[in-house]
């Protein structure tokens, strides 16, 4: 749909002969508003405004309220941002097609065009999220892995390579290839977009929470859940607040020494001690220009760890070499910057745009740093790392001088606390950054020179986030050093930071088990929480690729790495880390003779084609997908099941039972199936009423794909306190199907209501669904028959995505809680008012009646109601809902179309 253009602003842009159309930032004029001033994420916010104004759900006073925001006000205009395209990996990223896949079904069902169920807005999709660092040390690690990887996943892999072909605007680069954040900033970024004669800003929503990462060369994007990525991929406007922007001057440059993760750690503990949740933060002034692309992306990396929306560098001259350094089109080259300076998007290092809120770093202040045990924000001196270890040891073990004995390959080996068992240069955060990258392999060749080995209990690894690492490894004749101390390929994709480290020496497990050994993992990656690179190990610290393999050396945390002996050299010397830290300018000079764009270009020229073993995958063809009635991992989803073509009236919710009353703070990963999944739970004894052997159990995240397990594991977070179920913690509730009410499962229970025809509505307190905002937690909630949640409260995203998934969300009167209005959760719930949606409006309130239930405690009290604020918040959320979904709504537009 075109704009409505109130203002005036399309225009045409010539570069280099070539004309675009766009819509020009300085055609919004007016009283109050200015244009100039704004933050650069705003700009862009505002093009992509002026782009879609519709006249409904994006109107003039949307356009206003960005053109005069008010720095200093707490966010509450409303507005719907439509991101130039959608980025995924493979975990979240399969139910978003296996959901395409399903409505092209039900297209041709109802008698449509199949083939017009295609991504609206480009999707691309890069599989990263599945190989694990099984095998390592040795020189065919990376093959063995690949090969384990497609026999965990083949079933998966053939389905999106179906969708590869099937689907117009969807992009798979296959395993194998690099980390998504990594790929995105290398080949996939565009900075600018042309789309039908028009440029305009890129934009993006992933559905990894480092999606982040490309703000690091001036696009705007990040992480989003399933329905939102769904959404866009429908050409569907994500809803979202305009926010309070943080304005972070940098001054000065890295001092030798200290590196790009050394300077994300500070920046992330600053951000922290600040707090940015849920603002956007924007980096500028005269120290922007110094930084270089690499340690800009390194910085937008961790955006999640600060807990800000983004974390945007504006676009400069570094960003247009980095671009071509990475083999972007010259016609590209001049468009970027042409587009940029005429729409005010270039940064000017004198300038101070009006922020809500400021922070200040003078770069030359940075040291070197980890960042642990167990949050990327806890930041420690690496000069005061041993002293740091040994205080925060006392949370682990009461006994600090336990040892182990290890035998491995003959010899005996002592090791104790603070065993370095995992050393990992992994992670998009810093192996996109050739300084770090090249600093920890001239390290390794430094420490090979000098006869220094890494100590036999490290577990070494090396993932790189793009083939191109491996490329200027080689070409810098680095790769025998870093192979010759353990460091051999292990995989491109997302490992250890996400769990995927694989196990440990075996020998050492045993060990560290039987004594009770609070171990070390070292990673250069961007999250370090307890439990999450492996289960043998408590304490998890964060560092850069150079500090990994001098780690890897030293074998243990509990040591001065400055001051102790790594080792000794071949005449018996020690040999201290000063003695092979490689010089800024070897670095640089490594850089200059090893990187060229001729890589890039011959990396990504067949990006999408993949290896032999991805072309050869059984794949089947046609329109629609040949669903396997055995599979375990994809299923085709029930949302289209016996959908008419014509949305049928909203009806009052009667007569509903409550599955789940629960209190503050409930997040989506209380919701929401994560992790292993376990074989007395629902979803293990479905896998096992399938045929799976519980060692293929996999994760909930790599089922995805099949909304049986997944509706299995909804609301079943060992964690989560049902009050409905006092003293119990976990996935249960009362059935009130049963003479007793029973505690049974979740699953259990909601499966008797539904084959009883009872709705079903969750009661919670404040802040419900906070958190990631993963599809899942409203997905399963739908599928699991809840109609209506009432809270005290809503996180904006999960609020929005109930309403995508048809269920209605609700809130108690202003100041009262459930337990204000006397409900238990045993009641009978009945709920009147929503039928006034089928007039074309959205009540502000409805009523809901609470009735007493037969065989309860409460059995003959007293009927009561209340009002409850209806939390539809604009009128595309309400047309979704009058259609029973987002996926419904979109389906329907393009069966009329």
């Amino acid at each position: 749909m075109a704009s409505q253009d109130s203002f005036g602003a399309k225009g045409t842009l010539d570069v280099d002969g070539q004309s675009y159309e766009i819509y020009r930032l300085d055609a919004v004029k007016g009283e109050g508003l200015d244009v100039e001033s704004l933050p650069f994420s705003l700009k862009v916010l505002l093009e992509n405004l002026l782009r879609t104004e519709d006249g409904a759900d994006i109107t003039a006073d949307h356009i206003k309220a960005i053109a005069g925001w008010d720095a200093d006000a707490n966010p509450d205009q409303e507005i719907q941002f439509t991101p130039a395209r959608v980025i995924m990996q493979d975990f979240t990223g399969v139910p978003c097609v296996v959901d395409l896949a399903t409505m092209r079904e039900a297209m041709a069902e109802l008698g449509g065009d199949a083939t017009k169920i295609n991504p609206l807005a480009p999707a691309e999709m890069v599989i990263d999220h599945s190989v694990i660092a099984d095998v390592f040390g040795s020189a065919d690690a990376f093959e063995r892995n690949v090969e384990i990887e497609y026999e965990r996943n083949r079933e998966r892999y053939q389905f999106l390579r179906w969708g590869q072909g099937a689907f117009d605007d969807f992009k798979v680069v296959p395993p194998g290839t690099g980390i998504v954040h990594q790929v995105n900033i290398e080949h996939l970024a565009r900075v600018v977009m042309v789309r039908d004669g028009v440029a305009y800003p890129d934009t993006c929503v992933g559905t990894d929470s480092h999606t982040t990462m490309v703000n690091g060369i001036g696009v705007v994007g990040w992480g989003v859940g399933g329905i939102e990525a769904e959404a866009a991929m429908l050409g569907q406007p994500v809803s979202m607040l305009i926010p309070r922007v943080v304005g972070f001057k940098l001054s000065g440059e890295l001092p030798e020494g200290s590196t790009a993760t050394d300077l994300v750690l500070t920046i992330t503990e600053m951000l922290r001690e600040h707090g940015v949740v849920g603002k956007f933060v924007e980096f500028y002034g005269e120290g922007v220009s110094a930084l270089p692309l690499a340690n800009r992306a390194t910085i937008g990396n961790m955006s999640p760890e600060f807990g800000s929306t983004i974390a945007v560098f504006p676009i400069d001259e570094q960003t247009v070499d980095y671009l071509r350094l990475t083999g972007r089109s010259e016609e590209q080259l001049a468009l970027v910057e042409a587009y940029a300076k005429e729409q005010g998007l270039w940064h000017d290092p004198s300038a101070e745009p009006r922020y809500s809120e400021r922070l200040e770093l003078d770069v030359s202040t940075v040291v070197p740093s980890l960042a642990g045990p167990k949050r990327p924000q806890d930041r420690v001196e690496v000069t005061k790392a041993q002293e740091s270890f040994q205080k925060a040891l006392a949370d682990y073990t009461e006994d600090k001088d336990t040892k182990a004995t290890v035998s491995l390959d003959g010899q005996e080996f002592e090791i104790g606390h603070g065993a370095v068992t995992i050393a990992a240069i992994t992670s998009c955060t810093n192996t996109s950054n050739p300084s770090v990258m090249i600093g920890a392999a001239l390290l390794a060749k430094n420490a090979v020179d000098k006869g220094l080995t890494r100590k036999p209990w490290v577990k070494t690894t090396l993932a790189p986030g793009s083939k191109v690492v491996s490329d200027y490894y080689d070409r810098s004749g680095l790769t025998p050093y870093l192979d010759k101390l353990g460091f051999n390929l292990v995989g491109y994709g997302c490992t250890t930071c996400i769990g995927n480290s694989g196990p440990l020496i075996p020998e050492v497990s045993a060990a560290v088990n039987e004594a009770d050994l609070a171990v070390v993992s070292v990673l250069s990656g961007n999250r370090n929480f307890e439990g999450r690179i492996n289960p043998d190990i408590k304490m998890n610290y964060l560092a850069s690729p150079p500090l990994v393999v001098a780690y890897a050396l030293a074998g243990s945390m509990d040591l001065d790495l400055f001051n102790d002996p790594l080792g000794q050299d071949q005449d018996g010397n020690d040999v201290f880390l000063k003695d092979i830290w490689p010089s800024p300018q070897e670095v640089e000079e490594t850089i200059a003779q090893a990187i060229s764009s001729e890589m890039f270009n011959e990396s990504y020229q067949d990006v999408f084609a993949g290896d032999e073993r991805w072309r050869s995958l059984p794949t089947p063809e046609g329109n629609t997908f040949e669903w396997d009635e055995n599979s375990t991992y994809v299923r085709r989803a029930p949302y289209f099941d016996g959908m008419p073509d014509e949305p049928e009236p909203v009806s009052d919710i009667v007569g509903a039972r409550v599955l789940l009353k629960l209190g503050d703070s409930v997040t989506t990963d209380h919701i929401s199936p994560a992790g292993a999944i376990k074989k007395d739970s629902p979803a293990g004894k479905y896998l096992a009423e399938h045929g799976v052997e519980q060692r293929d159990f996999n994760s909930y995240g790599s089922r995805r794909g099949n909304h049986e397990v997944m509706i299995r594991g909804t609301f079943a977070n060992i964690r989560l306190r049902n009050q409905l179920a006092p003293g119990t913690e976990g996935g249960v509730t009362r059935d009130f199907t049963t003479a007793d009410g029973d505690v049974t499962s979740v699953f259990e229970a909601s499966q008797n209501y539904q084959a009883a025809g009872t709705p079903l509505v969750v009661l919670a307190g404040k802040e419900y669904g906070s958190g990631s905002s993963r599809d899942w937690a409203a997905k399963g909630t739908a599928l699991l028959g809840v109609k209506a949640v009432i809270a005290e409260s809503y996180e904006r995203i999960h609020r929005s995505n109930l309403i995508g998934m048809g269920v209605i969300p609700l809130q108690f009167p202003a100041g009262k809680t459930a337990e204000d209005l006397g409900l238990t959760g045993a009641e009978i719930i009945s709920i009147s008012g929503i039928t006034e949606l089928n007039d074309g409006t959205t009540p502000k309130t409805v009523t809901v009646k609470v009735e007493p239930a037969p065989g309860t405690d409460q059995a003959h009290g007293e009927t009561s109601e209340f009002e409850a604020v209806v939390r539809i918040d604009t009128p595309g959320e309400a047309n979704y809902y009058r259609n029973g979904g987002i996926m419904q709504y979109v389906l329907r537009n393009l069966l009329k179309g």
